[in-house]
């Protein structure tokens, strides 16, 4: 099964919920020793993207299912606000995809420096993505 692109009814709440669950995530993950637990903290961030991807997607009226449905989540932001992110930002995200797959299923470690070279790309690309909600569940 792939993952499938479904349109629902627009929700500023559970948009709104998204939003406070991926901060609590960002504001938990400030408090980590990152050093000590890289791996953690690049999964971590991954998953607060994909949860303010996801508020973005249930702003517009749309939810990803299936087997696919982060490369989705990417791929829809890519489509839908090319002009708030650059190419580079969305390849740095399915890459980050990529190696939260990894990390889940085949036990992979990232070494301390992709953080540290990738640190401002992170803060960046959450900046935008929380901007955009901001602006529309206020």
């Amino acid at each position: 099964m792939s993952g499938e692109l479904i349109e629902v009814t627009p929700n500023k709440e559970k948009a709104k919920s998204m939003l406070a669950m991926a901060k609590t995530r960002i504001e938990m993950l400030e408090s980590v020793d990152s050093a000590k637990y890289t791996t953690l903290v690049i999964e971590g961030h991954y998953e607060a993207m994909k949860e303010l991807i996801s508020s973005i997607l249930s702003l517009d009226g749309y939810k990803t299912i299936g087997e696919g449905a982060h490369r989705m989540l990417i791929e829809y932001l890519s489509e839908a606000y090319s002009a708030e992110f650059s190419r580079s930002e969305i390849c740095f995200l399915d890459d980050l995809r990529k190696i939260r797959n990894r990390i889940n299923y085949a036990g992979f470690f990232v070494k301390e420096d992709y953080l540290e070279r990738n640190k401002g790309t992170i803060v960046e690309i959450i900046r935008k993505l929380i901007a955009i909600i901001d602006a529309r569940v206020d």
